[in-house]
């Protein structure tokens, strides 16, 4: 099954690579839209999952998203970098955006992954849950224990997170400030 997948994605140009991740976040909203009108019981109740004008989201988020990513780029000083090769899909597909789309598709896929797998998923099954589904639909990482441990610890991180604030705002932004500047750490990387 891995390796299907590598010969799938090795087949598709960069502009493609881009193209299906943007179908996966909109499929990720469909499916979170649908399950929140089976699992809430008014849009208020949705609604209040979001808080746009808490300070926590600065205070918490920001800070919570940089000490991530400084611990990421500690690590991968200290670890072999084939423990981080996730067959070069991160790379093909930051290398290739533009500094602007650099901003728009990790707070796209920031939006998009907190609202199912905190706001929906985490609100209605819990943590652990939301945890371990996260990590088993970032697919590729499955069979490679490292960016798969990785995985896990982020999303129990950013769950607490969620848990301890009740704001999706906070954890859509350690979600964002993490894919933003490990975006741009790849894609300037070898310059």
């Amino acid at each position: 099954m891995k390796n299907k997948q590598a010969e799938i994605i090795k087949t598709l140009s960069d502009r493609e690579l881009v193209f299906h991740l943007l179908l996966t976040q909109f499929l990720l909203v469909v499916l979170s839209v649908g399950l929140g009108i089976v699992l809430f019981d008014n849009w208020s109740e949705f609604e209040s999952l979001f808080t746009l004008n808490d300070s926590r989201i600065w205070t918490i988020g920001l800070p919570a998203g940089l000490i991530v990513v400084g611990l990421d780029l500690l690590l991968m000083k200290l670890v072999p970098e084939s423990l981080y090769d996730d067959g070069g899909i991160n790379e093909r597909i930051f290398k290739s955006l533009s500094v602007p789309m650099l901003i728009i598709i990790p707070l796209l896929i920031a939006v998009c992954e907190e609202l199912l797998f905190r706001g929906v998923i985490q609100t209605h099954t819990g943590l652990v849950w939301a945890s371990i589904i996260f990590a088993l639909v970032h697919y590729r990482y499955l069979f490679k224990w490292y960016l798969l441990v990785n995985m896990i610890v982020l999303s129990f991180l950013i769950g607490f997170i969620f848990s301890w604030t009740g704001n999706l705002m906070v954890s859509i932004m350690v979600h964002f400030i993490i894919d933003f500047l490990l975006g741009l750490i790849i894609k300037y990387r070898h310059q």
